[in-house]
């Protein structure tokens, strides 16, 4: 069983992915309060659902791409098998999630994205920056990026990892702090080999407060 607190189709807003149909599995329950979360409807609530149960919802929307997301997928043990069933029906995976726990708990062929939190989430001293070496060739790393001291923290970690030439490195302005202008002429002055990342879903449905 896991608790679920909302499944629907939609486009996907974030990652290399951006633009693409999707369907997305939001898990209920985090372990972190970042300073700037869309999602704290997430925390609790939900409901108990087998994982065929979600499996078959999924596939009803007959839709190749899947996302498992939250709250943090991560906090609930079921998580990686509802990974491999969705795997083995065919989906291709996505699974978000805040890097403080073990990726590697997750099937090779799901597709990690992890968040790196920044100072400016106030969430940063509960990173596990091991999961940086847990990366595989298709992950993807974000970095959500509030204000200019985020920028230079996530520079370095980016630097200092070598994560520019070894993952899919995404750098998101805080929705309504960071000017996504200003964000991309650091990027470019920087020469960083990184994705600027805009969040689709919030230009297309700028008032929808879950469920897109």
């Amino acid at each position: 069983m896991l608790r679920v607190t909302e499944i629907f189709h939609s486009i996907q807003g974030e990652s290399s992915r951006v633009g693409l149909p999707c369907v997305f599995i939001r898990l209920t329950g985090c372990n972190l309060r970042c300073s700037y979360c869309d999602t704290a409807y997430a925390w609790t609530g939900g409901s108990d659902w087998t994982l065929e149960r979600i499996v078959e919802n999924a596939a009803s929307f007959g839709c190749p791409l899947v996302e498992i997301t939250g709250g943090e997928p991560l906090a609930q043990d079921e998580t990686p098998g509802l990974a491999r069933r969705l795997l083995d029906a065919g989906h291709t995976v996505l699974v978000e999630t805040n890097g403080t726990y073990d990726i590697s708990r997750l099937p090779a062929a799901a597709v990690k994205i992890m968040d790196v939190k920044c100072p400016g989430s106030g969430e940063n001293a509960k990173n596990d920056l091991r999961n940086l070496d847990r990366l595989g060739p298709e992950d993807e790393v974000k970095f959500v990026i509030s204000n200019t001291a985020d920028y230079l923290w996530a520079k370095e970690v980016i630097r200092g990892n070598g994560l520019e030439l070894r993952a899919r490195v995404l750098l998101s302005p805080a929705h309504g702090r960071m000017d996504r202008a200003l964000l991309a002429e650091w990027i470019l002055g920087d020469r960083m080999n990184v994705r600027l990342q805009v969040p689709l879903h919030k230009i297309i449905w700028p008032e929808a407060d879950r469920g897109r």
